[in-house]
């Protein structure tokens, strides 16, 4: 009987354990959670002000107005990647196009000017020569906006895909170059002192402490400036691309269509939502010794 009831207890925590959920899993669905309740909430008031009068359905459609009218609005997206093309689009598949490819322009606007600033940022620190002959060149151009680099990006490049991933490497590329001076200068210099101790050369000491020590601030920059980044390529694909989601708005903005720019407009902020959660994956796989910062929340 004692053998038993020994074996009742034993099996009974390894089913509860198995059951119980990680705090992990618990943090995201809370997330989710959240999530939908804020963005309910937003959708609601929207939907009570048009109920109430308050807003013009026609200048500003409420949710349930421009979401019924997907079929048509999609007809606005087309397959095509060249201005001035026939369009033979329309459809589920030509609005994930539409995406794909002003996505593709962020994206590879943000993953050159990352490189390309951590790059030009150490050699600055390091090498005496180059940063005088760049360093005052640089802050002299930083502050301008990327916007009014718009011409001189046709100018160069013309019109298509190079002049929107031009403007959005601009958007980051100064900022990650002075990020990177800023924080190397901050490495601690015990680190420094002991891998020189342990007989590391400068090469080794940059790649195996200096770089590990500076990622994780660059990243948070480049986190900060990847909404930026999506409100210059959408100002590039209504003059220097012709097409992409920035060209749907114009486009909307042109024919007075609410209803597609609000849809449209939803579409953006669902992608750039995406792609943060995307930037923030990435960041904790290429980061895999920093641990989850807890300390705010204590």
């Amino acid at each position: 009987m004692s053998m038993a009831l020994e074996g009742t207890h034993t099996e009974t925590p390894a089913r509860v354990t198995s059951l119980a959920v990680s705090p992990r899993a618990k943090r995201a669905l809370a997330g989710v959670g959240w999530g939908l309740v804020s963005v309910g909430l937003f959708a609601g008031l929207w939907e009570a002000a048009w109920a109430l009068g308050w807003v013009n359905p026609l200048l500003m459609p409420p949710p349930h107005l421009f979401l019924a009218d997907i079929p048509g609005t999609l007809k606005f997206f087309d397959h095509k990647n060249k201005v001035g093309s026939a369009g033979d689009g329309g459809g589920v598949l030509a609005l994930l196009t539409t995406i794909g490819w002003t996505t593709t322009r962020v994206v590879t606007g943000l993953a050159l000017g990352f490189v390309g600033g951590v790059a030009v940022g150490t050699l600055i620190r390091y090498f005496t020569l180059f940063r005088n002959l760049t360093l005052p060149t640089l802050t002299l151009l930083a502050p301008i906006s990327p916007v009014a680099w718009l011409p001189v990006a046709i100018f160069l490049f013309g019109i298509g895909d190079k002049p929107a991933i031009f403007l959005v490497f601009i958007s980051v590329f100064f900022l990650i170059v002075l990020a990177t001076i800023h924080q190397i200068e901050t490495v601690p210099k015990n680190f420094i002192h002991v891998s020189r101790i342990m007989g590391a050369t400068r090469w080794q000491t940059f790649r195996h402490v200096v770089l590990p020590a500076i990622l994780p601030g660059l990243f948070m920059v480049l986190r900060m400036n990847l909404f930026a980044a999506w409100m210059v390529v959408l100002i590039a694909e209504v003059v220097g691309v012709g097409s992409g989601l920035g060209q749907i708005v114009s486009m909307a903005r042109s024919t007075f269509n609410a209803k597609l720019v609000f849809f449209t407009m939803g579409i953006i902020g669902v992608c750039g939502f995406m792609l943060d959660f995307a930037l923030r994956q990435v960041q904790r796989k290429v980061l895999w010794w920093v641990g989850p910062a807890e300390g705010a929340q204590k």
